[in-house]
């Protein structure tokens, strides 16, 4: 499942500085902040079992800016599809992967006026065995983080900002721009190898929570109108329709028409 609002747009700004050993982000520690895991519960959002039962997908807002890479490089595979040995791809994946990472980067430390506060969460699993399978999935997301491998399964980001990009923007709670509480969900996607096991539901639910601290009144989406799955999952988090894209702007574009969904935050709780 992959959501319509992908790949925002990088920034021409230079990337974000970096402090100490662990290699974070120097931005407020609200915006970098690790989440602590509940119990296992597909439904709770804060842990999920990989198919054969062995580990766990750990949620939380990213920690380190490896484990930001990692999740930048899922993004890439799971938007981008390529001919088998095409000429070029790997250069071009990388160079997608490279913008993509220092636009984050600008968004998350507050460089890009319109985004007021932005998270990546992520799913990630411990690299084991019964991953040995999908070897393109761990080569390519695998990050290292206090001397343990894990893969990055799962993403998206949250943002509390006006509007997204090229994309519909919500009506909801207005546009008083001294007193913003909307934010939008986008490039949210899921590793195909472990997709149908809830695991979009469970970043989906981490982000609401995550947007419920924040004091985030109207959490929006956007999905295209062809992303069946998707719209299915949105609907089982609580959204529901409030607009879609024109045609004409869907064609200019170059891609499938995108609905606008949004979720009423007075109805969610912590």
């Amino acid at each position: 499942m992959a959501s319509a609002s992908r790949l925002l747009p990088p920034t021409p700004l230079p990337a974000a500085q970096v402090r100490g050993s662990r290699d974070r982000l120097a931005v407020p520690r609200h915006r970098c902040r690790v989440a602590a895991a509940a119990a296992a519960s597909p439904t709770g959002g804060a842990a999920l079992l990989e198919r054969d039962g062995s580990a766990a997908v750990a949620l939380r807002e990213f920690v380190t800016l490896d484990e930001l890479r990692a999740a930048v490089r899922l993004r890439v595979r799971t938007f981008y599809e390529y001919a088998v040995e095409s000429v070029g791809a790997e250069d071009h994946r990388k160079a997608l992967a490279d913008r993509e990472f220092e636009a984050l980067q600008d968004r998350i430390s507050g460089k890009m006026i319109n985004f007021q506060r932005v998270s990546c969460i992520n799913g990630t699993v411990p690299l084991s065995p019964s991953l040995m399978s999908a070897e393109e999935l761990c080569s390519m997301c695998k990050f290292v983080e206090d001397g343990e491998e894990r893969v990055v399964v799962g993403t998206l980001d949250l943002n509390q900002c006006l509007w997204l990009p090229d994309e519909l923007t919500g009506k909801r709670p207005g546009v008083n721009e001294d007193n913003q509480t909307r934010a939008y969900l986008s490039n949210v996607c899921v590793a195909k190898e472990l997709q149908k096991k809830g695991l979009g539901y469970a970043l989906v639910d981490k982000s609401k929570k995550l947007a419920l601290e924040w004091g985030i009144t109207d959490l929006y989406v956007h999905v295209a109108i062809n992303n069946i799955a998707g719209q299915k999952l949105y609907k089982k988090s609580g959204f529901v329709y409030e607009g879609e894209e024109p045609a004409w702007k869907a064609r200019f574009l170059g891609r499938p028409r995108r609905l606008l969904l949004w979720l009423d935050m007075s109805k969610e709780s912590l």
